[in-house]
C-alpha cells in the first residue's frame, strides 16, 4: 500500500511500508531511527573486527587510525549511495519494499543483477570459509589446551566440529530459538568487548604509539573494508525509515560511526599490548603475524587471553549466523526463480559444505579470504554497482524531468572518484596475484 505525503517545503513522495490490520482497523507501524541504527552497527560489528590487528600491526597505532577513519568516509558515502538509489527507485517504481539485488536488476538489467549476484555469492562464501577456519581453529585449540592434548589434534577436526555443531543449530533450530541464541551470543560479544578494552588498556605500551610506517599501511585496505562492511541492510534501513531522507542519512552515520569507534579503540589497545620483541621476532616471517593469537595464549595475562578468546569466538559465531541465513535466503530464491523447489538440507548442504572443505583443506585461509573479498566483493557491490546505478538513475531522471533526491554532495564528480578509487584496488589486488 502507498500513502503520499507532499511536504510543503519539500514537495516529496513518502511511502509507508510498515502497515498492520488490528481487526478492521489499518495502523501505521513506523520504523524507529533507534532501531535502523542499531541494524547498521550491528551488521557491522563481525568477525572483520579480528583480523584487524594483523594487518594493521605493521603499520603501527597512528597511520592505521588514518587508515581506519579514510575507509569508513568511502564506505560511508558508499551506504548512503546505496540508499539514495533505493530511494529514489522505490518512489519512480512505487515499490514499498526492496532488496539489493532486486534494484540492481531493476537499474541495471539482468546483465548487472548476475555480476552483482556473482559477486554478492563470491563473498559470502568466502567470508563463510574465513570465519569456518578461524572459528574451528579458536575451538580446537582451546579444547587442546583444556585437556593437555596441544599439536595432538589436526585442524580439520575443529573446521568440521565448528560447521557441524552451529551449522546444525541453526539447520534443526526454530526461528524464534535462533533469534533468543543469537541475542544471547551478541551480548556476549558486547560484554566480553568492554571487558577487553577495561583489561587491555593496562597493558598498554606508550612506545607503541610512535610505531609509524606509513608505506605499510596500504595492504590493510582490504579487510578495514570488509569490517566496515554493513551496505547490504542498507534497503531494509530505507524501508524501516519509510524514505525519510534525515533519518535516513542520520542512521547510516551514526550506525556505522558507533562500530568506527570501537574499532579505533580495539586497534590501540591489542596493537599498544604487543611486545616490541614480539613484533620483531616475527616481522621476518613471510606469513601474516596475528597479535591476537599471543595474547589469546596469555602472552599480556590469563584474564585478558580468556576474554579475548569469548569475544573471539562469539564473534565469529554470530557473523557465521547471519551469513549462513544469507545464503540460505539467495538459494530459496534461486529456486524459486527457476521453479526448481530445493528442501531444507540440500540448500544448507550447499551453504556449509563447499566452505567447511575449503577451510578444512586450507586451515589458515581466514586472512587470504578477507583479503580477496574485501578488494573484488565490496568493491564492485560497495562501489561500482551504486555509483553505475546513481549515473543512470540521475540520466533517467533528466529525460522524465523527474526530481532526484540525493543524499552525498559532489554529484558526478564524487561517483566518478568512488569508481576510480574501486577501480585501482581491484588492479592493485590483481597485481598481487
Amino acid at each position: 500500500m502507498k500513502t503520499v505525503l507532499k511536504s510543503e517545503s519539500q514537495q516529496i513522495t513518502r511511502l509507508f511500508s510498515h502497515l498492520e490490520f488490528d481487526g478492521d482497523k489499518l495502523h501505521h507501524q513506523p520504523g524507529s531511527l533507534l532501531g535502523s541504527t542499531a541494524l547498521i552497527a550491528g551488521t557491522t560489528i563481525g568477525a572483520g573486527i579480528l583480523a584487524l590487528p594483523a594487518v594493521t600491526l605493521p603499520s603501527g597505532i597512528l597511520p592505521s587510525t588514518a587508515l581506519l577513519i579514510t575507509v569508513w568516509v568511502y564506505t560511508l558515502f558508499s551506504g548512503l549511495l546505496i540508499a539514495e538509489v533505493t530511494l529514489n527507485l522505490m518512489r519512480l517504481e512505487g515499490i514499498a519494499n526492496i532488496g539489493f539485488l532486486a534494484i540492481v536488476e531493476k537499474t541495471l538489467g539482468k546483465a548487472g543483477a548476475r555480476i552483482a549476484g556473482a559477486t554478492y555469492l563470491f563473498m559470502h562464501y568466502a567470508l563463510l570459509v574465513a570465519y569456518i577456519s578461524k572459528g574451528g581453529d579458536i575451538l580446537v585449540s582451546t579444547f587442546t589446551k583444556i585437556a593437555g592434548l596441544e599439536n595432538l589434534l589436526p585442524n580439520w577436526v575443529g573446521t568440521t566440529t565448528f560447521t557441524l555443531l552451529f551449522g546444525g543449530i541453526l539447520y534443526l533450530g526454530k526461528e524464534k530459538f535462533i533469534q533468543k541464541l543469537n541475542s544471547v551470543f551478541v551480548a556476549i560479544v558486547i560484554i566480553s568487548f568492554m571487558g577487553l578494552l577495561f583489561l587491555g588498556v593496562g597493558q598498554v605500551k606508550s612506545s607503541q604509539f610512535l610505531v609509524q610506517n606509513w608505506h605499510a599501511v596500504g595492504s590493510a585496505v582490504s579487510v578495514i573494508c570488509v569490517a566496515l562492511f554493513y551496505h547490504n541492510v542498507v534497503p531494509v534501513v530505507v524501508t524501516q525509515l519509510e524514505g525519510d531522507i534525515p533519518k535516513i542519512r542520520k542512521s547510516i552515520i551514526i550506525g556505522s560511526g558507533i562500530p568506527l569507534i570501537m574499532f579505533l579503540a580495539w586497534n590501540a589497545v591489542i596493537l599498544g599490548s604487543v611486545s616490541p620483541d614480539i613484533l620483531h621476532n616475527n616481522s621476518q616471517s613471510g606469513d601474516v603475524f596475528d597479535p591476537l593469537q599471543i595474547l589469546r595464549g596469555g602472552g599480556a595475562g590469563e584474564l585478558l587471553g580468556l576474554v579475548l578468546t569469548v569475544f573471539s569466538e562469539f564473534a565469529i559465531i554470530t557473523s557465521f549466523i547471519g551469513f549462513v541465513y544469507g545464503l540460505v535466503a539467495v538459494f530459496k530464491d534461486i529456486s524459486q526463480i527457476t521453479k526448481s523447489e530445493l528442501s531444507r538440507l540440500p540448500i544448507f548442504s550447499l551453504v556449509l559444505l563447499p566452505p567447511m572443505s575449503l577451510g578444512t583443506i586450507n586451515p589458515t585461509i581466514f586472512f587470504t579470504a578477507l583479503d580477496y573479498t574485501g578488494i573484488f566483493s565490496i568493491s564492485v557491490l560497495g562501489g561500482i554497482i551504486p555509483a553505475i546505478m546513481s549515473w543512470q538513475q540521475q540520466e533517467k531522471h533528466k529525460l522524465t524531468n523527474g526530481i532526484y533526491h540525493s543524499l552525498i554532495p559532489g554529484g558526478k564528480i564524487t561517483l566518478i572518484v568512488m569508481i576510480t578509487v574501486a577501480l585501482a584496488l581491484i588492479v592493485k589486488q590483481f597485481f598481487l596475484l
